[in-house]
């Protein structure tokens, strides 16, 4: 593999000397070190393995037996963290909060909700409409509170370990949202609170307030970031958020701000281009001439490590200059199980420099 030059790193690079004392944890751990796999968010009880469960497709590719053999395969590897969202899968007609409903099916079957670091997420606009408007806000302490009642129900839990604002709407002040997610811990129907798809200088305003009044304040953020997103095209969803320039550098600044990327496997585009060539992923948006050539040096990596496709990609995260805990969803276990075998595999920051051309 080629090597390096030591000019200035990009937001992109990874400094392992800055890496905070928790994710210096995960460092060892990728290293064959034996260390609990645990990442803990400062200030809060939540111990969550480094890479979460991901349930968007909950209800519509697995369901019943088949979510007992993904949440099982999941949990035998020491995971402990499933994400889900209240809107999630409500742009297919025919039942709404399908994913939620699937994760308290498992959870009133298995009986080990107390096993489980449970997130889901309010307010996204709706999208059972048959042309929704992902820029009409649902934001309100209205919207809040039915979203997150019905989160509860569709759960079937008495609270949530980590809710989070699916959007922001920044017409409406940080003093007001952060002080309905306080209510609701008040009220005990969450323990933490995260946001998602926020700026980093909206997120840094919270963070503020929160200082002021002596709140915890967010505990986790998702936005995307991936391996990938350094040469895409911008998605067709502009209200999504992206941990780069200034949302990056908060993360690297900010680290009682969990980052905990989606689409954390690229939207499967370099699995798709892999097993179907260029013809099968031209329209992507992952498609660039900068990705092309990142897969290209990814089988080097893969060469060099022995390591699977998903593997390769899933490093990417554990050689950030901060924390993160990716979220990764399939139907298939085996590949949950490789998945998590990411945490076996010394990638190094050097790596990642080298394909994207840092």
């Amino acid at each position: 593999m080629s090597a390096l030059s030591n000019k200035s790193f990009s937001h992109y690079r990874c400094v392992e000397a800055a890496l905070p004392f928790s994710a210096v944890a995960q460092r060892l751990l990728i290293g064959g070190i034996s260390v609990e796999k645990r990442i803990r968010i400062p200030n809060t009880e939540l111990s969550l393995y480094p890479i979460g469960l991901g349930t968007v497709d909950a209800g519509l590719k697995w369901d019943g037996p088949e979510a007992d053999r993904i949440f099982g395969t999941y949990l035998e590897q020491g995971g402990n963290v499933i994400d889900t969202a209240h809107v999630y899968s409500d742009w297919v007609p025919g039942e709404k909060a399908r994913s939620e409903r699937v994760v308290g099916d498992w959870l009133s079957r298995s009986k080990k909700r107390s096993q489980i670091v449970l997130i889901t997420k309010g307010g996204h606009p709706d999208m059972t409409r048959p042309v929704p408007d992902l820029h009409e806000s649902r934001l309100t302490h209205k919207d809040m509170a039915e979203d997150l009642d019905g989160s509860l129900m569709q759960l079937r839990t008495d609270y949530i370990d980590l809710y989070f604002y699916h959007r922001d709407n920044e017409t409406q002040s940080v003093e007001e949202e952060i002080d309905v997610m306080e209510e609701f811990v008040k009220a005990g129907k969450i323990r933490y609170y995260g946001c998602s798809n926020w700026s980093a200088k909206r997120m840094q305003e919270a963070d503020a307030y929160c200082a002021r009044k002596g709140y915890r304040g967010f505990a986790a953020d998702q936005s995307l970031l991936n391996l990938g997103m350094k040469y895409m095209k911008p998605l067709a969803d502009d209200t999504l958020g992206y941990m780069k320039d200034e949302a990056f550098q908060y993360h690297v600044d900010n680290g009682n701000n969990l980052a905990m990327p989606y689409m954390g496997n690229c939207s499967g585009f370099f699995h798709i281009l892999e097993a179907k060539g260029e013809e099968g992923v031209r329209e992507n948006p992952y498609y660039t001439p900068g990705n092309m050539e990142a897969a290209r040096k990814i089988k080097e990596l893969r060469e060099k490590y022995g390591c699977s496709l998903t593997q390769a990609i899933l490093g990417f995260f554990f050689c950030q200059p901060f924390t993160c805990v990716p979220l990764y969803g399939s139907s298939n276990p085996e590949r949950i199980i490789d998945a998590c075998r990411t945490l076996e595999i010394p990638f190094t920051a050097e790596d990642y420099r080298y394909v994207l051309g840092d």
